[in-house]
């Protein structure tokens, strides 16, 4: 396993550009090949190196999930920026939109007639509207078949209504990505039908999550929009939507204490993130190690369970942690340090980190 001798300290957040660039080509061939658009979601990486590089590779505009988040990567020269949430308009955020809008293709999620109304009164009519509808994940959007009436309450707003959106975030189970995507493709159509029915015809059908992206499941939708794909995570390998050679972004950390099988690396929470899913086997993996548990996290600690079949690294030497959720570890540093092979290329600064408003 590569140690990275050009980084004199860890831990570090670590970019595997090689890899990444085949996660790119690869989503966006796939995408291609079924007739869909791709517009990334830019929340995972928040980086403006890897938003043009996704461009670049095809896709068609960028997802964001916050106001500040479409502003970084407009200052950055994107032209096309959906912002993916229902977002609950005041006067302040009004005015940062009509900013937006008035240098950028602005598009806005909608899930209610008082969140429309909202929207024209401090934001006017110059941003287009996609209704987020709930495809099972029971967190924001209307049922499907209440596509329509709010479709047609922003229609008479003067809005520009473009279509539906969703995201399946259930799908983050083990053995439930075949099923969050079937259940996604089946609300995707009633909402689209909810649309016809008021006289509205959908041009975005927009839905994904990555880990039911690659599900080829019969849809109506037009436009996929990952995020975890650039860099996969300890959660898609535990799902199975991904293997060990997809796995782009890592911490180099250091082993600063070891006992039998247990060791302590310098990689605590404070870059890998403290989520972990109830049914994640630790909080993270080992890359090269896959039966390593990290089995308990503190602020500047990662306790990792050595497997017996193999020797445990010494005191100082370095390994490779793949957080479990790639879009928190992003969100802890101010930079990316872009590898290839053994050495490094570049540092990529993490433009939007704590755009969280």
């Amino acid at each position: 396993m590569t140690s990275f001798p050009d980084l004199d300290a860890t831990p570090v957040l670590v970019v595997d550009t090689d890899v990444l660039e085949r996660n790119l080509t690869r989503m966006a061939r796939s995408a291609d090949a079924r007739g869909l658009h791709l517009r990334p979601h830019v929340k995972t990486h928040k980086c403006v190196e890897i938003a043009r590089r996704q461009l670049a590779a095809g896709a068609r505009g960028l997802t964001v999930a916050t106001v500040s988040e479409a502003e970084v990567f407009a200052d950055a020269g994107a032209d096309d920026l959906f912002v993916a949430y229902p977002l609950w308009v005041d006067a302040a955020r009004g005015a940062r939109l009509r900013a937006l809008a008035a240098r950028v293709r602005l598009t806005v999620g909608v899930e209610s007639t008082a969140g429309v109304r909202a929207l024209t009164a401090h934001a006017g009519t110059g941003v287009g509207v996609l209704v987020e509808i709930d495809s099972g994940h029971h967190r924001t959007g209307v049922p499907p078949e209440r596509a329509g009436a709010v479709a047609a309450a922003a229609r008479d707003e003067d809005l520009e209504v473009l279509g539906v959106f969703t995201f399946p975030g259930h799908s983050y189970g083990p053995g439930v990505p075949p099923v969050a995507a079937a259940e996604e493709s089946v609300a995707l159509a009633a909402a689209a039908a909810s649309l016809r029915a008021v006289g509205i015809e959908p041009a975005v059908i927009s839905g994904g999550s990555s880990p039911t992206v690659m599900i080829e499941t019969p849809t109506e939708a037009t436009e996929l929009r990952p995020g975890v794909y650039v860099f996969g995570d300890a959660q898609q390998l535990e799902l199975e939507a991904i293997t060990e050679q997809d796995l782009a972004l890592t911490a180099l950390a250091t082993v600063v204490s070891a006992r039998g099988d247990v060791v302590v690396l310098d990689a605590g929470s404070k870059i890998l993130g403290a989520d972990r899913a109830s049914w994640a086997t630790g909080y993270g993996r080992i890359l090269g190690t896959p039966d390593a548990r990290i089995v308990a996290l503190s602020e500047h600690h990662a306790t990792v369970q050595w497997p017996g079949h193999t020797s445990p690294p010494a005191l100082g030497e370095r390994v490779r942690v793949v957080p479990n959720h790639a879009c928190n570890a992003v969100n802890l540093v101010d930079e990316l340090v872009a590898v290839s092979g053994d050495a490094v290329v570049g540092k990529w600064p993490v433009a939007a980190r704590g755009c969280t408003t």
